[in-house]
């Protein structure tokens, strides 16, 4: 399964993309979908729609994982931090692929161990378990992060669907 991980932000969304194969993971690509801080709000979501979705055509992604939106003490970057989110849920969903959602605390327990994590601590993890990967930005790390979180996570749903029947 090919699994596309997006960590939204209205300057730079990471992306990253990953093949679980039993339960071995792979890096195929990552990176990072800018906005032109120039333009208007509606724009730069344009841009971001137009970059995850052209990513997705790209990589041919069969599900997609987007990170959870957190709430900071500036009600104004909260809000346009949420509206790049729905563009980074939109794009996948539009392109029907199936989206899981995780709290930022659940990536990086998944991934490091603890829900704390530093961003620099996500980012060797992200190498150790990918190995190969540069990971071209923190954002394209955290990216990753959210795709590695959903592997986890999906197969730990199969193995209990598989239990319960």
């Amino acid at each position: 399964m090919r699994v596309l991980g997006l960590d939204p932000g209205l300057r730079n969304t990471g992306w990253g993309v990953i093949d679980v194969i039993d339960n071995r993971l792979r890096h195929v690509a990552d990176g990072v979908v800018k906005s032109d801080a120039s333009l208007s709000l509606a724009e730069r979501l344009v841009q971001l729609f137009d970059g995850v979705t052209g990513v997705i055509g790209q990589w041919s992604p069969e599900e997609a994982a987007v990170e959870e939106t957190f709430v900071n003490k500036n009600p104004e970057s909260t809000l346009k931090l949420g509206q790049a989110r729905g563009v980074v849920l939109l794009a996948p969903a539009k392109a029907g692929l199936p989206v899981g959602e995780y709290a930022a605390a659940l990536v990086k327990q998944a991934v490091v161990g603890t829900g704390r994590a530093a961003k620099d601590q996500v980012g060797m993890m992200v190498r150790t378990l990918l190995p190969g990967c540069l990971a071209a930005t923190p954002d394209a790390a955290d990216a990753l992060a959210v795709a590695i979180c959903h592997a986890h996570h999906r197969a730990t749903q199969r193995k209990l669907r598989a239990a319960l029947r």
